[in-house]
């Protein structure tokens, strides 16, 4: 009696690509440049993941890897109705212009991220003691506008620039400081409404609109000012701060995320690490944790 037995077919390119790194190992020249290889790749996809870890193209990436890697499975065993339906998603140009069109932020950011380096890493004002006393100075302000529950949009431009941004707005190129802060959002002045673009310590532009954040997630009771910081950080690197006209509260904003309730000393710390030195935006509460992980 003959048994028919299923035999399993393995896909060609799969064989080749078996193949090719058997055939690497035999040749050190190949196994050289097959190394390097598989290192770049590797290094390009640890990036992409790290660069968009806060983002929802993070999560969308991870989709995509795990319906790779269930092609790749339903290849191997032979599952060739879900093979031809992953393959024919993947494969397909229509699902990279769908994702462009839905994470053009993040995307954006991710592509600024590659085209920006730092050669050393500068003081945003040579002389420290100035900066301290121009931080002090742009505090005191922004405390005022808080306790007099004047609303207020502070858009710091970091790496990536925000020349789109400030030409929406009045330009204005003045010195930085808390008076003419103050002066700006004043109620019932030309330039009250909208956001202030500052570049190191230069207000380039004032009145300028933010693009607003259309994540469901944002609690319903922020008004347009909290939903445009959050807007405007998921687009670029910058740092934005904003005092609520309704609560006086203070916020920040940074890689659309939203810290609420700045105090005094959280404050400072935000514009010290803005406007002393740029060792990289830490959030004032993670300062401590950041100094603890260094001294282990």
């Amino acid at each position: 009696m003959r048994t028919h037995e299923r035999k399993v077919i393995v896909p060609l390119d799969f064989i080749n690509i078996v193949q090719t790194i058997l055939s690497a190992f035999k040749q050190p020249s190949k196994l050289a440049s097959f190394i390097f290889d598989v290192l770049i790749i590797a290094i390009i996809l640890y990036k992409l993941l790290e660069w968009t870890r806060e983002t929802r193209a993070y999560q969308v990436m991870k989709g995509i890897g795990f319906l790779f890697l269930v092609s790749v499975f339903a290849r191997l065993f032979d599952l060739l109705t879900i093979h031809w339906v992953l393959d024919s998603i993947l494969k397909s140009g229509s699902i990279f212009i769908i994702l462009f069109i839905l994470f053009t932020p993040e995307l954006r950011r991710v592509l600024e991220r590659i085209g920006s380096h730092r050669l050393s890493k500068l003081a945003t004002i040579s002389d420290v003691s100035d900066s301290r006393r121009a931080v002090q100075d742009l505090k005191r302000s922004i405390m005022h506008l808080s306790k007099r529950r004047v609303g207020a949009l502070l858009v710091f431009e970091r790496r990536s620039g925000l020349g789109d941004i400030a030409a929406t707005g009045i330009p204005l190129n003045a010195q930085l400081s808390g008076a003419l802060i103050e002066n700006i959002f004043e109620p019932n002045t030309p330039l009250h409404d909208g956001a202030v673009v500052i570049r190191g310590m230069t207000v380039i532009a004032a009145s300028c609109l933010l693009p607003l954040s259309d994540d469901t997630k944002v609690s319903r009771e922020l008004g347009t000012r909290h939903r445009a910081a959050l807007g405007v950080s998921i687009a670029s690197d910058c740092v934005v701060i904003v005092v609520s006209e309704e609560t006086g509260a203070i916020s920040t904003a940074r890689e659309g995320k939203l810290i609420r309730y700045l105090d005094d000393k959280a404050l400072t710390n935000v514009l010290e690490g803005l406007l002393v030195k740029d060792d990289g935006f830490v959030l004032p509460w993670n300062r401590r944790k950041k100094k603890e992980a260094g001294a282990k």
